[in-house]
């Protein structure tokens, strides 16, 4: 279930962190983070039997809960790139600066998408 958060930062308005991965904005648009893969949470249809996911449970309350804070840390900027399959935006999403993703990754709680 993604946590309840409000940020107004630079005009943008976020409703919640769903995961490592993506957000929902206040006016419903939902952004996938470009360029990188974090673990699904709990319920996942991508961890059901058969399927591909990285199903690390533990691991994905971490990366969703470090986006989070990351995004609290300050002014959050978002350039919007496409659209996934799934119909989300896909953006690289900076705060103060600095790319969501790569902390992610550098942080061991996402990896690059392959």
């Amino acid at each position: 279930m993604p946590l309840p958060l409000i940020i107004l930062a630079a005009s943008i308005c976020i409703a919640s962190v769903h995961d490592g991965d993506s957000i929902r904005l206040c006016d419903g648009e939902r952004i996938r983070i470009a360029n990188i893969d974090a673990p699904e949470m709990p319920q996942s249809p991508k961890c059901e039997r058969g399927r591909r996911g990285w199903c690390d449970y533990r691991l994905a309350a971490q990366s969703r809960d470090a986006l989070q804070s990351f995004i609290l840390s300050g002014a959050v900027s978002i350039q919007r790139q496409g659209q996934d399959a799934y119909g989300r935006t896909l953006a690289r999403v900076t705060v103060n600066g600095r790319d969501a993703g790569e902390y992610l990754i550098a942080n061991g709680l996402a990896r690059r998408w392959r």
